[in-house]
């Protein structure tokens, strides 16, 4: 059976490839660490505390958003 598997793996992957695409590997944050939660929380307040020092952002952020309201409407 493993064999089986490993077959129709392999031809899934050769589909792709001749689909134009290549397998990458990325690494990512583990969720299941106990300090996780704690991380996203000390590095959200500091793109907050940075976005709110930067009143040019901000403009920015505003401008494009209403650039984005008037192509849906």
């Amino acid at each position: 059976m493993t064999a089986n598997v490993n077959s129709r793996v392999q031809k899934h992957r050769e589909a792709l490839r001749m689909a134009g695409l290549r397998p990458i590997q990325i690494w990512v944050p583990d969720t299941r660490r106990p300090n996780f939660t704690e991380e996203c929380r000390r590095q959200s307040r500091l793109a907050a505390a940075s976005d709110a020092d930067d009143a040019d952002l901000q403009r920015f952020m505003d401008e494009a958003l209403s650039d984005v309201d008037a192509a849906t409407d």
